[in-house]
């Protein structure tokens, strides 16, 4: 009985720790804001507008509800790179944190991404008005259906979140690597296009991507009312699998933390 209640008292100061982390995050991130909330849905409305130009008005792309296409892929997509990308540096940024306490230092990634993932949550009005724009009702599958994808998503960002701000501590080049990699991972991920277009030979390429499929689960969610059980359950074992190399990276180069810092 010790032990559990010992357990549960660990449990209940880190999951603290971790709220509390989210929450300076949250603050930091609108500190001197007077749009605050705006700021969080005008760069993927912006990249709408200017991909609905080139695309859409100039190359005539015949996709339907062009719009509503772009933001159910954009919205998803800017928590994938806002927090792998942030959680890069989050190691060094927390640097004196880690070189003072003893806590286990994944809750700092951890707390960055569940800080996008709640922008991004805060973000599936925007698309339910767009929806609505497009005469598309929402049925009861998006409640679930975002609760259910909301797991692959985590656990594929988080998981690739660990491995990358692991290693940068090491290899402090890797920060510039991480955007090189997230801007040709944007371009082989169909947000703004449909990936019935990409020829046959390259269609592999565009698959072995592991966002691919995160966001055409998440676009045939919001924009057919539908949830293909076994491609969540595919991109859910590629979370966990990508989570598990993360996590087995992170606690290979844990104990060198302080030192390189």
């Amino acid at each position: 009985m010790a032990i559990c209640s010992t357990t549960l008292q660990r449990f209940l100061y880190y999951f603290d720790l971790i709220f509390l982390l989210t929450q300076k995050e949250l603050k930091v991130r609108y500190k001197n804001s007077v749009l605050g909330y705006l700021w969080s849905i005008a760069n993927p409305l912006l990249y709408s507008i200017i991909f609905y130009f080139v695309f859409k008005v100039v190359m005539k792309f015949p996709i339907e509800n062009y719009t509503l296409f772009l933001i159910t892929g954009l919205f998803p997509w800017q928590w994938i790179s806002n927090s792998i990308s942030l959680n890069t540096m989050i190691f060094i940024s927390y640097s004196s944190l880690i070189k003072k306490v003893n806590f286990p230092r994944l809750i700092l990634p951890l707390a960055q991404t569940l800080n996008d993932a709640f922008h991004f949550i805060l973000s599936i009005p925007i698309i339910l008005l767009f929806a609505l724009v497009y005469h598309k009702v929402p049925g009861l599958v998006w409640i679930y259906g975002t609760f259910l994808l909301l797991i692959p998503t985590f656990f594929t960002v988080y998981g690739i979140s660990l491995a990358v701000a692991s290693l940068n501590l090491f290899f402090r080049d890797l920060q510039y690597l991480v955007n090189i990699f997230l801007t040709i991972a944007f371009y082989l991920t169909p947000i703004f296009y449909d990936i019935k277009f990409v020829p046959k030979k390259y269609l592999p390429f565009v698959l072995l991507n592991p966002f691919s499929l995160i966001i055409d689960l998440w676009r045939s969610l919001f924009m057919s009312n539908y949830l293909d059980f076994h491609k969540f359950v595919v991109s859910l074992a590629v979370s966990f699998v990508i989570f598990l190399g993360g996590y087995l990276i992170y606690r290979k180069l844990n104990d060198k933390f302080a030192e390189v810092i």
